[in-house]
């Protein structure tokens, strides 16, 4: 791998699965394909990003993105400091514009964000001359959840393209659903989502994939995706109760046929949206996603820090 400090190229973010191209997206699973060979090393930790800073600002609760930032980034030798909003400033008023004035002061190399509200990600690229990577916004966007599912995916069936995957549960307050569609799309996979009405939000089809209401629907996927019941998102009632939501879309062993595998990107209700016996099964992938997570995002950092974007490139080429 280069020096990353031998690019002079413009900041370079990652905001949303929209930003991608198939290209990018390849990019970053070969990349997480190759780190992954040091996660089994005596020594982990690689000289790839010393002397860099990144910055980890989380305003929601998060195990497994925070931790897995945190630790991506240690494993390529950059300094890290993580934020929470809980006991900081942000507990006495101050906006995430002062913020992000106050970390811009510190020049990170990367800020990692997690955020309740949509767009805040793009507020910090603006405010700041760090790269910035979108860890959640809202129900907006989740891009490295997306792309380690996909990674997860592709490790274990060998491919992508002509993969289908059966999104099932609550769609409507999903970033996950709405990343993971989009990224399947670029890299020539087919996706239905599976729950019932007033959980699949109108216009979500225009994304390029399936809706259903029937739990039925999963039968020909070769992935079965399920989401987790965002009850603290929800301000009414969405189904008329979950013992009746889990009878209805509850994925249990009688639901999931031979060679199908199963994905959660965490944290599971087990018993509400999957049952145990299959939430610790051998199809379920729940554990791979948690490792692609950190390989995967080692290499979103090492990416966003060495990648040219496609214009800077394209200027470099005419030049």
């Amino acid at each position: 791998m280069s020096d990353p400090r031998a690019t002079t190229a413009p900041r370079r973010h990652l905001l949303s699965v929209a930003d991608l191209t198939r290209d990018d997206v390849e990019r970053v699973l070969d990349t997480a394909s190759s780190l992954a060979a040091s996660i089994d090393r005596e020594v982990k930790k690689l000289p790839t990003l010393r002397g860099r800073t990144v910055v980890n600002l989380f305003y929601e609760s998060s195990t497994r993105t925070l931790a897995s930032f945190e630790l991506a980034a240690k494993r390529l030798s950059a300094d890290t400091m993580s934020i929470r909003s809980a006991g900081s400033s942000v507990d006495k008023g101050e906006s995430l514009k002062d913020t992000a004035l106050t970390l811009a002061a510190y020049d990170p190399d990367v800020i990692v964000m997690r955020h309740p509200s949509i767009g805040a990600p793009q507020l910090v690229a603006r405010l700041t001359d760090a790269h910035v990577v979108n860890a959640g916004d809202g129900k907006h966007q989740h891009p490295t959840q997306a792309l380690l599912d996909l990674y997860a995916i592709r490790e274990a069936l060998g491919r992508l393209d002509g993969v289908r995957v059966a999104i099932v549960g609550d769609v409507l307050h999903s970033r996950v659903a709405r990343s993971l569609v989009q990224a399947l799309t670029l890299v020539g996979g087919e996706t239905v989502l599976v729950g019932p009405p007033t959980l699949v939000p109108r216009g979500i089809g225009g994304l390029g994939c399936e809706i259903s209401h029937r739990i039925s629907a999963i039968g020909d996927a070769d992935v079965v995706y399920v989401l987790r019941m965002q009850r603290e998102r929800m301000g009414e009632a969405f189904v008329p109760s979950l013992r009746e939501y889990t009878a209805l879309y509850g994925i249990t062993p009688a639901r999931v046929r031979a060679g199908q595998v199963v994905m959660h990107p965490g944290p599971m209700n087990r018993g509400i949206e999957i049952d145990p016996r299959v939430a610790d099964s051998e199809q379920a992938l729940v554990t791979d996603q948690v490792r692609a997570g950190l390989v995967v995002r080692m290499a979103v950092l090492y990416d966003v820090l060495t990648v040219a974007p496609v214009e800077a490139r394209e200027r470099a080429e005419v030049a």
